[in-house]
């Protein structure tokens, strides 16, 4: 797109242009050989990451020029006084995506605004405009519509666990409530959390703080609010300053029977 255009697009539009710009890189670099950079306590960057969220931030500074950017490869940028925010994780699933697994997902929020998930590799692109969410592929959009029917409920194991041991998402696992109604997925990228919103998936459960402000999660909170789905905390609380965690559930029945599990 040229400067001119980027500049006439709405905030949605902003959001999903860049994550589709950011998931064209990561396309491009699959496969090939990957600088890794490590950034301490087993996780690490790769040539993908700096790139693809170069390829985002070029499209926001150009279409939003006032705006503040905080990325997850190069940190806060923009004047300090910025109105708002765009938060950035340019390849969620890192780890997934050096070792050949294409579970991976471009990330893009305005905070407490629009929002966009691309899968670089099915040629979806999640997005919504804080209103209503959809999903384009090849071209059409189709409106997200949450369901539990397929009973798939994807948690997130990777550390921090800061709520442990009272809430430990691997014992979620273990309990038999869980293995009769649920089947567990651990995909190891927040793309879950747009399979939620789409119905691919029943639910997603994290440990955490407050992931509302997070480059990992907020675009996916986003999709999964603007699609109707149930959001809340471990502690069934809403999200905020003092959240724990998150449950995003397809419905309020699944949201009701993970909570029952999760406090048991």
């Amino acid at each position: 797109m040229t400067t001119n255009s980027l500049v006439t697009l709405d905030d949605c539009e902003v959001a999903t242009a860049a994550a589709e710009a950011g998931a064209a890189v990561v396309r491009a670099l699959y496969g090939g050989r990957l600088t890794r950079f490590d950034k301490g306590g087993g996780d690490f960057a790769t040539t993908a990451d700096v790139d693809a969220e170069k390829a985002i931030l070029d499209v926001l500074h150009t279409a939003r020029p006032a705006d503040s950017v905080l990325g997850e490869e190069s940190g806060r940028q923009g004047a300090a006084e910025a109105a708002r925010e765009w938060l950035v994780d340019p390849l969620c699933g890192t780890l997934n995506y050096a070792v050949g697994n294409l579970l991976v997902a471009v990330n893009v929020a305005l905070r407490d605004g629009a929002a966009a998930v691309a899968d670089p590799f099915s040629g979806e692109t999640f997005f919504t405009d804080g209103r209503s969410a959809r999903v384009r592929q090849d071209g059409t959009d189709t409106p997200l519509t949450p369901t539990s029917a397929t009973h798939l409920v994807d948690v997130n194991l990777d550390p921090p666990f800061p709520n442990a041991p009272g809430f430990r998402a691997v014992d979620l696992l273990a309990r038999p409530a869980f293995v009769a109604r649920f089947r567990p997925r651990v995909v190891s990228t927040t793309l879950a959390l747009a399979w939620v919103a789409a119905g691919k998936r029943a639910a997603y459960v994290t440990d955490g703080g407050d992931l509302t402000g997070s480059v990992h999660f907020a675009a996916g909170i986003a999709l999964c609010r603007a699609a109707g789905c149930v959001v809340t905390g471990i502690d069934g609380a809403p999200l905020g300053p003092s959240g724990r965690g998150l449950v995003a559930a397809a419905d309020p029945e699944t949201h009701h029977m993970l909570m029952s599990m999760i406090r048991g």
